[in-house]
């Protein structure tokens, strides 16, 4: 194999530090941070948008017979379900691997702390946020009913105000666990799409949803309003804007949750009962 010239070398570190400096000073820097991310997120959804689109017209083969609308759909799934697994894999790092809002002995009140990729993560959130409400009341009402409009609202207005103060975030990203479910949502309509509503993986994926939101939409909120209990005396500090977002937010979003839930049971079980009949049916016929 052929040696790298060194001044090749020398240009490819050049441009590595140059690299390096911009996401220090500028992409992280604290005054620029929330705005660098917000804008990121928005571009990382057209992105993703542009790539679903192209990639499903070449390897999906129903993609092509799909009405205008449902290949809006299609795509918009593609940016939801790529945000989910993004900030839900940064939600659980900073809730349970993280030392910013757990370790006792780090200077400030719990709720007060914020670290420059915790609000980074934040602004991308926010981004989506701000690009899928916009798909959605472009669309209204085909996308998403009015439930779904105040649930971007409510999260957007949270996500939002805990990037820019820094407070409650812990909070915020225990909230954002809860996009864990959404891939699974996601994959649901897909099968049912793709006309394989009646396969073994519409039915695993139904039982994965129910645990799934069990866990992370019903129990895990439980959890954090236990949570704000046992450290209330820092809670009841923040700003009082913040103080009603940490228990208005989570208690609107736990309700639409509850109601979801009920209609994810009532799925599952008329999915259960189809199959049980198809089965009965199939043994008579032999």
């Amino acid at each position: 194999m052929a040696a790298v010239p060194k001044q090749t070398t020398m240009a490819i570190k050049s441009y590595k530090n140059q690299a390096q400096m911009l996401v220090k000073n500028y992409l992280l820097a604290d005054p620029f941070a929330p705005y660098t991310s917000i804008l990121g997120g928005i571009l990382a959804c057209k992105v993703v948008y542009d790539l679903s689109d192209l990639i499903s017209s070449f390897y999906i083969k129903t993609y092509p017979s799909l009405t205008k609308i449902q290949r809006v759909d299609w795509n918009n799934r593609g940016i939801s379900t790529t945000h989910a697994i993004f900030v839900s894999a940064l939600s659980l790092y900073f809730v349970f691997w993280s030392d910013l809002f757990s370790d006792p002995h780090l200077t400030g009140l719990m709720v007060f702390r914020s670290s420059q990729l915790s609000t980074f993560g934040l602004g991308v959130s926010l981004g989506y946020f701000f690009s899928d409400l916009a798909m959605t009341l472009w669309q209204y009402p085909a996308l998403g009913g009015i439930e779904y409009v105040i649930h971007h609202l409510l999260s957007g207005t949270a996500v939002a105000y805990s990037m820019f103060t820094g407070e409650a975030q812990l909070y915020t990203y225990m909230v954002l666990i809860s996009e864990v479910t959404t891939p699974e949502i996601h994959l649901r309509w897909y099968l049912d799409t793709a006309g394989m509503k009646r396969s073994t993986a519409y039915l695993i994926n139904g039982v994965v949803i129910f645990i799934g939101w069990l866990i992370a939409r019903v129990l895990l909120f439980g959890y954090m309003f236990y949570h704000v209990y046992l450290h209330y005396d820092q809670v009841i500090k923040m700003h009082a804007f913040g103080f009603v977002l940490v228990f208005g937010v989570p208690s609107a979003l736990g309700i639409l949750n509850l109601i979801w839930f009920g209609k994810i049971i009532k799925g599952l079980a008329k999915t259960l009962a189809k199959r049980r009949s198809r089965t009965k049916e199939l043994d008579s016929e032999n």
